[in-house]
Parts: structure tokens; C-alpha cells; sequence
């Protein structure tokens, strides 16, 4: 295989990654003030995703440090032209990891609720600016002849991209909900209301999914070039919502979970496929003879080469890491007691 097409499928790899395991850990963070309804609760959610959510934030600082490394040109209009977008991304992730240390460290209830409400917005806006900035892969971005992105901050907010960022929202919310029916103790009711907030945000983000891949179909042409029925991608995205809220009103938990986390898998996957397929990393909104093709980004053969082999080694055993700490932790968490043993 050519490894310019290698790494940009392991590009898309760590993004799917990503927004499959820090989708649930957002989503959690969003729910958790209208599910907590005391101070135990608040912890019992906060130690749900306690031993799991920095080590799901390697995979976003993967893919950065993989993108400029195999796509150099790639990563710089990408950041160039999205860098308001990934500062608020960046300041929110650094404050929510503070927020989860801080929280617990002054035993005053206003001092808690300050770092609750940190963590809470450290998690809606990033889950929000995600979309934005897949959206904006498919839409692309104002790039010149000579490879630079028109300076601005208004072409990043589109009825497209703001539709993405809401889709995400509310995906992360459904996925975080879903995780909380496998760690919360089922005889709670804190995990009955976990179940209530499934269904409801899964119906919103239901809507929002079908309008974002309504709008992708429309305007932008999304499936087009897929190379199959053009309606095969929107009928898969109904049917594994649909079989979300069969698995929810079944109680079959794990399933809901898998087919959330498989919803957002195929979300993403459907975004690089769409560059893929129209051998366009990143299309210009200027002139299509301006977008960046796949080759065209990448860097030489040698550097490629080389990550090839330090990917060998190190992604094995991130993947080994992760696998062994969701195994250690996989015990429910009881809001009278589970939430203390954390440290959160």
C-alpha cells in the first residue's frame, strides 16, 4: 500500500478513536448537572470517567503530532485556518483538566460548583467546535494558489459546520449517557435517570444527525463520489439510531452503547472517506485547482518511511495501555460509595 494513503487512513484512525472514547467522557460532563442531585451523585458521575479521560485525550495530540509529521501541508492550513477554533479547544481541554483536580481540593460548596461548572463548559464547547471542524473538512476552507488560507474567523461558522458541531453535541450526550448505563450500579437512580437522558438527547440527536447528513447529501454532495447508492449512507445512519432506542427501551445496555459508539465511528469515517474519495484533503471554497490533494500534502517517502516504524512500535502499545485500564477500572461505580474510592 502507499504510505501517503497508509497514514491518512491511521489519521482517520486516531480521530475515530478519539471521539469514540473522549465522546463519552464529554458526554457525561455535559449530562452531569441535570443528573446530579446531590453531592455523592455529583462524584459518582465525576468518578465514572475519572480513571479513563486523560488517557482518551492522547489520541487528539496523536493525531496532531501525526498529521504534521505525515502532512505537513495538510496540518498547516488545517490549524492556519481553524486556529481560533483549536485555542478555545485547547483552553477548554486544559481547563477541564484542572477543574477534575481541583474540585475536591477546598471542601466549600461554591469552590465545588465553580470547578463543576469549568468542567462542564470545558466539555460543551469542545464538543461543539469538533463538529464544526469535521464539518469544515467537507466544506473546506478559503485556500490561495500559493497554499495559504485567507485570513477570518466567518467562514468557519456555516449552516453546515454549525449544524455539525450541534450534531456532535448531542451525539457526545447520547454516548455519555449510554456509558453511564455500564458504570453506574443498576439498582440506582441515579442510572434510571442516566436511562431517561438516552432517550430524550437520542432523539434530538437523531434529528440533528439526519438534518447534518441531509445537508452534507444537498449541498455539499457528501456521498457523490462513495462509489455506491448514494442513499445507502443516510438509510445506515437512520438504522443504527433506530437501533439505539431499541436497545434502550429493551434495557440491552451494552448494545446501546456499541451502537452509539458505532454511530460516531461512522461519522467520522464518513468524513475522511469523502476526502478520500475525492483525493482532496482539505477543498478550497476559492478555486478546486487551490484544494490540497492527499500526494500533494504528504510528506517524502523517507519521513514516511520512518513514522511508518515508530507507529509500529508505539500505537500497540497505547492501544495495549488503554485496554488495561478500562479493564482494571470495569467495575460500577455506586453513587454512595463507588465515586470515593476514585479520588474524584
Amino acid at each position: 500500500m502507499d504510505l501517503a494513503v497508509l497514514w491518512f487512513w491511521l489519521i482517520a484512525l486516531t480521530f475515530t478513536l478519539y471521539f469514540f472514547l473522549e465522546g463519552f467522557d464529554f458526554g457525561v460532563d455535559v449530562l452531569r448537572p441535570g443528573l446530579a442531585r446531590s453531592e455523592a451523585e455529583e462524584r459518582a458521575l465525576t468518578g465514572t470517567i475519572g480513571p479513563f479521560w486523560d488517557g482518551n485525550e492522547v489520541w487528539v495530540i496523536a493525531a496532531a503530532g501525526v498529521m504534521l509529521s505525515t502532512f505537513p501541508v495538510w496540518y498547516g492550513a488545517v490549524f492556519d485556518g481553524m486556529y481560533p477554533l483549536f485555542v478555545v479547544v485547547l483552553l477548554c481541554l486544559l481547563l477541564r483538566g484542572v477543574s477534575f483536580e481541583y474540585r475536591n481540593q477546598v471542601r466549600h460548596q461554591r469552590w465545588r460548583s465553580t470547578w463543576d461548572w469549568v468542567s462542564f463548559g470545558g466539555s460543551v464547547v469542545p464538543s461543539f467546535l469538533w463538529g464544526v471542524v469535521m464539518a469544515k473538512l467537507i466544506e473546506g476552507l478559503p485556500i490561495t494558489p500559493d497554499g495559504r488560507v485567507e485570513p477570518g474567523i466567518g467562514f468557519l461558522f456555516t449552516p453546515f459546520s454549525l449544524v455539525g458541531g450541534v450534531t456532535t453535541l448531542l451525539l457526545f450526550m447520547l454516548h455519555g449517557a449510554n456509558f453511564l448505563l455500564l458504570r453506574l450500579d443498576t439498582g440506582s437512580p441515579l442510572h434510571a435517570r442516566a436511562r431517561t437522558a438516552a432517550l430524550r438527547w437520542g432523539a434530538l440527536a437523531t434529528v440533528a444527525i439526519l438534518a447534518f447528513v441531509t445537508m452534507g447529501y444537498v449541498t455539499e454532495g457528501l456521498f457523490e463520489s462513495f462509489g455506491v447508492l448514494p442513499w445507502l449512507f443516510p438509510v445506515a445512519a437512520f438504522a443504527t439510531l433506530a437501533s439505539i432506542w431499541w436497545a434502550l427501551v429493551q434495557r440491552r445496555d451494552v448494545m446501546a452503547f456499541v451502537m452509539s459508539g458505532l454511530t460516531i465511528v461512522f461519522a467520522t469515517v464518513t468524513v475522511f472517506l469523502a476526502l478520500f474519495t475525492r483525493d482532496e484533503v482539505l477543498p478550497s471554497t476559492l478555486a478546486a485547482s487551490s484544494s490540497l490533494t492527499l500526494q500533494g500534502s504528504a510528506s517524502q517517502p523517507y519521513t514516511l518511511y520512518l513514522m511508518t516504524w515508530v507507529g509500529a512500535i508505539f500505537l500497540p502499545l497505547i492501544v495495549g495501555y488503554q485496554i488495561w485500564n478500562y479493564r482494571v477500572f470495569r467495575e460500577r461505580v455506586r453513587p454512595d460509595e463507588g465515586a470515593l474510592d476514585t479520588g474524584y
